[in-house]
């Protein structure tokens, strides 16, 4: 399940589609399935949303690289 903030769920309640908060877990997850390495993280290293980013990079990267090890 996709991590959302309050304020986006708001936004969309209101008929109103733009992203005001940054979900660094989020932006790790997609950029995994765009193929972009972990090294590209952007944010600070040893900052929280650097690791959020890492830890939702991983999560995908992880699944990808197991369904490819399983022919599917």
């Amino acid at each position: 399940m996709a991590r959302i903030s309050m304020t986006c769920v708001l936004q969309q309640q209101k008929g109103e589609v733009t992203m005001t908060d940054r979900d660094p877990f989020a932006e790790g997850e997609h950029a995994a399935r765009q193929n972009i390495p972990a090294e590209a993280n952007p944010y600070s290293d040893g900052s929280d949303e650097h690791a959020l980013w890492s830890a939702g990079h991983e999560k995908i990267a992880s699944a990808m690289e197991a369904s490819e090890s399983e022919g599917t």
